[in-house]
């Protein structure tokens, strides 16, 4: 089991930031993650005005400042950049960080950023349409060994090089985040390299019946993930399954619960023995790797994680 840890970029300032991946990158975490939001989200309610940095910004640095780390995007939204440039910018930290850049995408959902900045907003549909088709091109610039053609319906390129490309071999992986098994999971199994089953999703308010994060919501759309595959003949196996779960260790019950009515039931919120049962569970039930969201996501907290509930694993 590998564990990572997504840290918030907003209501924080960069020495916080530094000083949280520097824990990490000494400790025994595996990867680092940062949101690409330019508001902060809905758990953070009356929090706009707070301070918040941008993600690729983010990860450039920590690219540079950081050994062993995995790094990526919990996740990179597609409406906010055009998909040629985002994977320029994806091999170009590749590069930096000599091969631990993980690309994942998301169609994205934050309505209040695209109406603040002036960014389109299209409908479910056409994200899902434009989400897919971004994939479709990012795999292919990153597979490829020539420049790319590519004629799609809203995206395009014309005989595009990569150069350079991935540092790593054959290529960097794509990651899909999400959870729609009509559209996001179908294009995961043509596209993807990972999937990511998101806590802060699942308890989304508009998610509320499937329950909350779930080894039983786990193992049903990893179903749902394999009969994709099998539908294009893909080996399931070739993708590698992750989740990121907001958490907090308190032996306190009232603390628990309030935590949860406020970030939402895909969090894992309780004892340090507690915590260590849940992930058991969720490896034992195939999970390669979980992305903890601690709150607050400083050095003490995630030194705290490393040294009461990684240790059990390690």
């Amino acid at each position: 089991m590998k564990f990572g840890a997504s840290i918030a970029s907003y209501t924080t300032s960069w020495d916080s930031i530094e000083s949280a991946v520097q824990t990490m990158d000494k400790g025994t975490f595996d990867s680092v993650w940062f949101p690409d939001h330019f508001i902060p989200p809905s758990a953070w309610k009356g929090a706009e005005d707070q301070p918040i940095f941008e993600s690729w910004s983010l990860l450039a640095a920590v690219a540079s400042s950081t050994s062993k780390l995995r790094m990526g995007h919990m996740v990179n939204g597609n409406t906010y950049r055009n998909p040629a440039l985002v994977v320029k910018m994806a091999t170009t930290i590749d590069q930096i960080s000599r091969g631990r850049f993980i690309l994942s995408h998301g169609a994205a959902w934050f309505e209040r950023e695209h109406l603040a900045y002036g960014w389109d907003f299209p409908g479910l549909k056409e994200r899902s349409d434009r989400f897919e088709e971004s994939c479709h091109l990012i795999r292919s610039l990153l597979t490829s060994e020539n420049p790319v053609d590519f004629n799609g319906t809203y995206y395009s390129l014309t005989q595009a090089p990569l150069s350079p490309g991935s540092f790593q071999k054959p290529h960097i992986p794509i990651m899909v985040g999400g959870i729609g098994e009509k559209r996001t999971l179908k294009t995961l199994a043509k596209y993807g390299d990972i999937w990511n089953l998101d806590g802060f999703a699942v308890g989304k308010p508009e998610n509320a019946e499937l329950g909350g994060m779930s080894v039983e919501l786990f193992r049903h759309k990893v179903d749902v993930i394999h009969k994709h595959c099998e539908t294009i003949d893909r080996d399931p196996a070739e993708i590698k399954l992750t989740i990121s779960m907001p958490i907090k260790l308190t032996d306190d019950d009232l603390e628990a619960e309030k935590f949860i009515a406020n970030v939402g039931p895909g969090t894992l919120a309780g004892s340090v023995e507690y915590v260590i049962q849940r992930i058991s569970e969720f490896m034992e039930a195939g999970v390669d790797e979980i992305m903890f969201s601690p709150r607050p996501s400083t050095s003490e907290s995630l030194q705290e994680l490393d040294d009461l509930v990684m240790s059990a694993f390690n």
